[in-house]
């Protein structure tokens, strides 16, 4: 295979942890701009602290996500983890939720664009225009994911560099500028400003600061080594976000203080624009108020502006794109309806699902107009989702109690022959104790997010035991779609074995070949086989430096026939089970593997052990292609 120059490589990295992280970021990071007025509408001048201890929470989940993550590099986040420590009932449940946390995100992102906007345009501030121009954002996003145009990988990255380097920026100019100790503890006084009952409330609202942790799930299949990659990636969304959470609040709140007035306590950074406040555009408000005058504030003002407005536009498309990704998932899993993994006869995109529950479940959520409400419904999908995640993990650390992990994160206690998750354990409980307190305290979101529920079990429990009569709680995956024209397969994603060989080429050929459609994608797996002498994260430069050198290959000959390919480094014992587990946890729905055919000897094996476990054991189709080694090598 040809060597790609190390210089044309550039982004093509994006799997390893920097691209990650970049990636993760523009999601997670974007919540800055609305989480700080949503947040503070509850929090007041405890708002830092609140952030602080959502923080606490979101390491723990984070942590839950990483080894997750790793165990089974797949997208689906909770969802996944669930069915492999539950079963598919518990796995709905965590999809749905899922489900709703995306549609959110995009009604909440979308929502915000025109608040930042306001700049050019003082009515976009507020309804109906902030809606409008919501909704019409989120047509035109699910009319281009329908068209299937790509995201540009290389724009996003920079965007969350130019993101983060902007938020680090104003908490700089916060600290020298207005930053008051003095003016935070006066903002305070406990149990009135905030209420207990308001305080507990904000700690789960405070948690939409963190959306789109499932980002990296759902990038897992795409990572060059998860069980490095992953984890450092997750910590590094995790400390950058918490860093900026750590600090900006302090200096909104010193800006923006809290005052008692004539409906009690309130601050300017809670408030809706029609009563003084920037609840629609927070980081706006800290601009407005870091004393900075004149000109220097105009371009300061329309920097954020646009660049917040950039970003939120991003992070509600990944939101987009998120729920036709899951919809997907769960269809193919046979948890909703066929027609939701049907695609567009002529751009290969799940239409229905884009239009369904990106474009109209989102308007409908966004149609209010009421941030609150939002936060809270978030807080719902998000608090039940990541519980269900915690105690997924702990259930894989009892029940699989044996299996050699290549990943394990910490700490952990080991009692009776278990190690026992103590970040799971107690971001489990303080994430269900959070989604009890949303639950108890807000009527609305309460029978809102529980008619929610309902409606989704109601079409899973009628699909399953009346349209596809299976039982609910087995595991089925729906076969690959079958084109009319010619029963001609559609492989939406094709699993390759690579080592250093001709028939390795074939394979990748072939596969590159079959995948064809512009919307499908060749997936390279190289196994590195760790000896038992040594654990599965040992460090063997060699060994890795010549596997990144034959997946740079083996990329760029898939590549250059205009097939997307992503690569993947996989340590385990064995060759052949890695290869199906890693063709399982991606869903895919075609393995392509290049063997030589020995000479036909008596009693001789056609194939190698590893092809062999493959064609065994594979619950997908399999294709093996090779040729008959000559005879000098055969001998």
């Amino acid at each position: 295979m040809a060597r790609r120059r190390r210089e044309q490589q550039g982004l093509e990295r994006v799997l390893g942890a920097p691209a990650l992280f970049a990636t993760a970021y523009g999601n997670v990071g974007s919540s800055i701009y609305y989480a700080l007025g949503v947040t503070a509408a509850f929090a007041l001048g405890l708002t830092p602290l609140v952030f602080l201890i959502a923080g606490l929470i979101f390491a723990a989940t984070a942590a839950t996500y990483a080894e997750g993550t790793v165990r089974y590099p797949e997208a689906g986040g909770s969802a996944s983890f669930a069915r492999h420590a539950f079963d598919e009932v518990v796995s709905f449940g965590a999809g749905w939720a899922q489900m709703l946390n995306y549609i959110i995100t995009i009604a909440i992102s979308a929502f915000f664009v025109p608040h930042y906007l306001s700049i050019f345009w003082e009515p976009l501030k507020q309804n109906p225009w902030d809606v409008i121009v919501g909704a019409a954002i989120i047509v035109l996003l699910v009319g281009v994911n329908i068209v299937g145009v790509k995201e540009a990988a290389k724009l996003n990255v920079l965007l969350a560099v130019i993101d983060f380097a902007t938020q680090a920026l104003l908490v700089v100019l916060g600290f020298v500028l207005i930053f008051s100790p003095d003016i935070l503890t006066a903002n305070v006084t406990f149990g009135v400003a905030p209420t207990w009952s308001s305080f507990f409330l904000a700690i789960p609202v405070a948690m939409i600061a963190y959306t789109g942790i499932e980002t990296i799930s759902n990038l897992s299949e795409e990572a060059r080594d998860p069980s490095r990659d992953i984890p450092k990636a997750i910590r590094m969304v995790a400390i950058a976000v918490y860093a900026i959470y750590f600090t900006l609040p302090a200096i909104a709140l010193s800006a923006l203080p809290v005052t008692l007035g004539p409906d009690g306590y309130t601050t300017p950074l809670g408030l809706p624009p029609e009563e003084g406040g920037f609840a629609n555009d927070p980081v706006l408000g800290i601009v407005d108020n870091l004393g900075i005058t004149g000109l220097t504030l105009d371009a300061l003002e329309i920097y954020v502006g646009v660049l917040a407005a950039t970003i939120l536009f991003i992070a509600a498309n990944a939101g987009v794109i998120g729920a036709s990704r899951i919809t997907y998932s769960m269809a193919s899993y046979r948890q909703l309806p066929e027609p939701f993994r049907r695609l567009h006869p002529r751009f290969r995109t799940p239409w229905l699902a884009l239009v369904l529950f990106a474009g109209l479940a989102a308007i409908i959520a966004l149609l209010p107009g009421q941030t609150d409400f939002l936060g809270t419904m978030y807080s719902f999908g998000a608090m039940l989702s990541f519980t269900i995640a915690h105690v997924s993990l702990v259930a894989l650390r009892v029940r699989r109690r044996d299996e050699e992990l290549v990943y394990r994160a910490r700490p952990n206690v080991r009692f009776r022959g278990v190690d026992w998750p103590l970040f799971a354990i107690l971001g489990g409980l303080a994430t269900g104790l959070a989604w009890l307190v949303v639950v108890v305290q807000e009527p609305l979101t309460r029978w809102a997010g529980l008619g929610w529920l309902a409606l989704g079990f109601v079409v899973y429990t009628v699909y399953r035991t009346r349209v596809l009569r299976l039982p609910l709680r087995a595991t089925v995956r729906a076969p690959a779609l079958v084109m009319a024209a010619g029963l001609r397969i559609e492989y939406r994603s094709i699993v390759v074995p690579v080592v250093r060989s001709a028939e390795t080429e074939e394979a990748l050929v072939a596969a590159a070949r079959l995948a064809g459609e512009r919307r499908s994608r060749v997936a390279i797996v190289h196994v590195l086989e760790i000896p038992m002498t040594l654990p599965l994260t040992a460090v063997l430069p060699d060994e890795e430096r010549e596997a990144n050198e034959l997946l740079d290959d083996a990329r760029a000959l898939v590549e250059s026939h205009g097939v997307r390919a992503v690569t993947r480094l996989v340590r385990a014992r064995s060759a052949g089970p890695a290869i199906v587990a890693d063709a399982v946890a991606r869903g895919a729905e075609l393995i392509v593997i290049g063997a030589p055919r020995p000479g036909m000897k008596r009693r001789a094996p056609v194939f190698g052990s590893t092809v062999r476990h493959v064609l065994k054991h594979s619950p997908v189709r399999a294709i093996v292609v090779g040729g008959r080694v000559p005879a000098r090598a055969a001998a």
